[in-house]
């Protein structure tokens, strides 16, 4: 286990904190159904991160590679977890499994380490 950070104080825990953001709308046509979306988590995501995630809807906009504003429904998905190669690689995995199963350009990862208590 790392030292914890200089800014994390007694009692907390240095961990990552990544927010991925999925898009829901597939370039051929149509979208990412709440059933997709579910069996998704349950497949893909809560076998990597069984100790818990946060999910949250929102509605999101990005410009893709062909220059396009595209506007859609989004997933936001938290997870916060050990800063090491196994973890890094099951969100690698989470975010490569989503692209191809739904046809997606990208899924957006923002990582920071954070100081975490119970």
């Amino acid at each position: 286990m790392q030292p914890a950070p200089a800014f994390c104080r007694p009692g907390e825990q240095a961990l990552v904190h990544d927010t991925l953001y999925f898009g829901t709308g597939k370039p051929q046509g149509g979208v990412v159904t709440q059933h997709d979306w579910d069996d998704f988590l349950k497949s893909s995501v809560t076998p990597r991160f069984p100790q818990g995630l946060s999910v949250l809807p929102a509605s999101g906009q990005w410009r893709g590679a062909d220059g396009a504003l595209v506007r859609e429904t989004t997933y936001v998905l938290q997870l916060v977890h050990p800063d090491d190669d196994a973890s890094d690689q099951a969100v690698r995995a989470i975010a490569a499994d989503y692209k191809a199963r739904f046809q997606q350009e990208a899924v957006l990862r923002a990582r920071s380490p954070s100081c975490i208590s119970f």
